[in-house]
């Protein structure tokens, strides 16, 4: 099992040296942003440091590994209305299955108002509306491989929906976490995320009518090949520790290093205080060192509340600034039971 650990740390390390030696700007050069939407007010308060910690349900987004420690069931609920009238919706759960390890499923929704439909002869609008909207759908599973490491998996159906254009994809995360017992416990992970196939929009738009014959009196439809954008691939790096863990109260610091593939590379870190794991504050800085970046400072707190021993209620917020942008509220409703 050693063996297994340190094959695949030193293979997600090599990938991760290898890509953050190539830093290059990309914007927009991916599909399917939703993939690259924080979720989680916990993880978002801590400034997106969550690789390391992932040991909820929303480790299905960080690392898919830390769904591993999950040791019951586990639903959450998260909307978010975003800036320009854009809204994201995740739901998941999860559920340990004894000696098998955890299995879990998610759903990521994308979507926004509609707006006019404008052309050149018509600037005001031609009566018609369009809308955008992407649906991510996923499975997982993780399992301890040893008593310290975890490994976990998802695969991801990808929709992506534009008036009447689609594109469809398939995609992998791959995570894993390494605790080791030292300084209340030093966690080390790494995930990639968004690992698939090209995402090219085809349809009813994408066809035009030529005329054709002695004086156009034949019209010819033809479909137009659009381009192939990638996912937004992520490699993530994280490191975490329990600074305080004395008595009600804990208080956790978490650093991870970031590599997109559209982007330049950055730094995200934060603290968790909890006392008697009920009360939770939390504060961090998001996407510290990328360039030309509007995030920033980010806080948010959580209340957890055992209602009977075997149901557990976790009410989460989390506040971001985004400069330029408005500021963004999370809220996300948790059942552990």
């Amino acid at each position: 099992m050693k063996k297994i650990f340190y094959i695949a740390s030193i293979s997600l390390a090599l990938i991760f040296a290898i890509n953050m030696s190539a830093q290059t700007t990309k914007t927009g050069t991916t599909a399917t942003q939703v993939l690259k939407f924080n979720v989680g007010p916990r993880a978002i308060g801590m400034g997106g440091a969550f690789t390391a910690i992932s040991d909820d349900i929303t480790a299905l987004y960080w690392n898919p590994g830390g769904t591993a420690n999950i040791v019951s069931n586990e639903a959450f609920f998260n909307h978010t209305a975003l800036y320009a009238d854009i809204r994201h919706d995740f739901a998941a759960y999860a559920t340990n299955l004894s000696g098998v390890g955890t299995v879990g499923a998610f759903v990521s929704v994308l979507s926004m108002d509609e707006m006019a439909v404008r052309t050149i002869e018509n600037p005001e609008g031609t009566g018609e509306f369009f809308d955008y909207n992407t649906l991510v759908i996923g499975l997982n599973y993780s399992r301890f491989l040893t008593e310290n490491f975890t490994i976990g998996f998802n695969v991801k159906y990808i929709s992506e929906n534009l008036w009447h254009m689609n594109a469809t994809g398939l995609a992998v995360d791959i995570g894993t976490l390494y605790k080791i017992p030292v300084l209340n416990e030093l966690r080390i992970a790494a995930s990639i995320s968004n690992f698939g196939t090209k995402m090219q929009l085809s349809g009813r738009d994408a066809t035009v009518i030529f005329p054709s014959g002695s004086g156009g009196s034949n019209l010819i439809n033809s479909n137009i090949e659009l381009d192939k954008f990638d996912l937004p691939l992520l490699f993530r790096f994280g490191l975490s520790a329990d600074v305080i863990k004395e008595g009600t109260s804990r208080l956790t610091a978490a650093v991870d290093a970031v590599h997109p593939n559209d982007h330049t590379e950055y730094i995200n870190t934060g603290v968790e205080y909890a006392w008697n794991e009920i009360i939770h504050v939390r504060a961090g800085y998001n996407s510290l060192f990328e360039k030309d970046s509007e995030k920033g400072l980010t806080l948010g707190f959580g209340l957890y509340y055992r209602i009977v021993d075997l149901i557990k209620v976790k009410l989460d917020y989390a506040y971001q600034d985004y400069g330029r942008l408005k500021d963004v509220h999370y809220f996300s409703v948790g059942i552990n039971f």
